[in-house]
């Protein structure tokens, strides 16, 4: 009588290594996640900013408070071609020199630039009567 043989564990380490491979992938899926999520989001806005510096592949600072009628300008200061793209503004794309918007309107102002997808930020503009008030 024949019986059959048990499973050697040299059988079960391809099925192991898939698993293993898997587990390895899907963990490695999650930390991405997590980290582009934090380097798409811009932060708590810095009130007083007229300006944002473009340099090394961000805006900085990358979300700002200003009161309506307010002028914010965008500077290259790097080597790299960027350009801010909002749904209310469009520069070109540019290596040097400055971009200037006027907001005229309270409200949440997103905006990015459309050659690095992580490069993001945001424009709050608040009521001129409450901005800035200490």
């Amino acid at each position: 009588m024949n019986t059959p043989s048990p499973r050697s564990p040299r059988s079960r380490r391809p099925v192991r290594l898939i698993v293993g491979g898997l587990l390895v992938l899907a963990i490695a899926g999650v930390a991405l996640t997590l980290v582009f999520r934090a380097m798409l989001d811009p932060g708590d806005p810095v009130g007083g900013v007229t300006e944002v510096s473009i340099r090394d592949s961000e805006f900085d600072p990358a979300a700002v408070e200003v009161p309506a009628g307010s002028t914010l300008t965008w500077n290259w200061e790097g080597e790299e071609e960027h350009n801010v793209i909002g749904d209310a503004f469009e520069s070109p794309n540019q290596v040097t020199g400055e971009f200037a918007h006027t907001f005229t309107e309270p409200g949440t102002y997103s905006y990015r630039c459309t050659l690095h997808y992580f490069m993001r930020g945001e424009v709050v503009v608040t009521d001129r009567d409450s901005a800035w008030q200490e």
